[in-house]
């Protein structure tokens, strides 16, 4: 299958990936509706067997569980895809939804997503939403300090607008990818965004 560079990173990536969001299952704020894991790791199964050399998930898809779900299927494959996954959203005792930038957190969450997925590092970690804004700088700075830890290979932003993207990037560069305009807008041409 093909493959392209993804932004700046050594990560030759297939077009498609494994979005594990709905295997997360339903019973939270988020959810797509009741799944079954035997379905989601056949899923799993399928795209990789054909190809596709990719999974993203994040800590709060079902809580948890869309990361369980991915560990479980890696454990069955001789060559392990990239993984990415993100933080910043978190969840109390009642499965109620919050954000996080806190360093203590998002420390947390790595350590709980590298148990839950079972591996020694992530690929591409990023921040889920750049919420509470107030705390990005000492979020990023978190981030940044996982990378170096070796805990996660590559760094990311999801969700942030440009001015967002330029206060971390005064801390630490992300993977610099390149995304297409917005099809409304009638252009095809690749737009790059500022790198961090």
């Amino acid at each position: 299958m093909e493959t392209r560079r993804l932004g700046n990173s050594d990560m030759d990536i297939t077009p498609i990936g494994v979005g594990a969001w709905a295997m997360g299952g339903g019973g939270w704020e988020f959810g797509w509706g009741p799944q079954k894991d035997h379905d989601s790791l056949a899923a799993i199964d399928e795209a990789l067997d054909r190809g596709i050399n990719w999974i993203d998930t994040a800590a709060v898809y079902g809580l948890g569980h869309s990361e369980r779900v991915v560990g479980r299927a890696l454990k069955a494959r001789s060559k392990r895809p990239f993984v990415f996954s993100k933080c910043s959203m978190v969840w109390n005792h009642n499965g109620e939804v919050g954000h996080s930038l806190k360093a203590g957190s998002i420390r947390r969450e790595v350590e709980d997503s590298l148990r839950r997925l079972d591996i020694d590092a992530i690929d591409l970690y990023q921040v889920h939403w750049p919420d509470p804004d107030a705390d990005i700088e000492e979020g990023w700075t978190e981030m940044a300090r996982l990378k170096e830890e070796g805990k996660v290979r590559y760094i990311g932003v999801s969700n942030f607008n440009v001015r967002q993207m330029k206060r971390a990037q005064k801390i630490a560069r992300s993977l610099r990818c390149s995304l297409p305009t917005p099809f409304w807008r009638g252009k095809r041409k690749m737009k790059s965004f500022p790198t961090l």
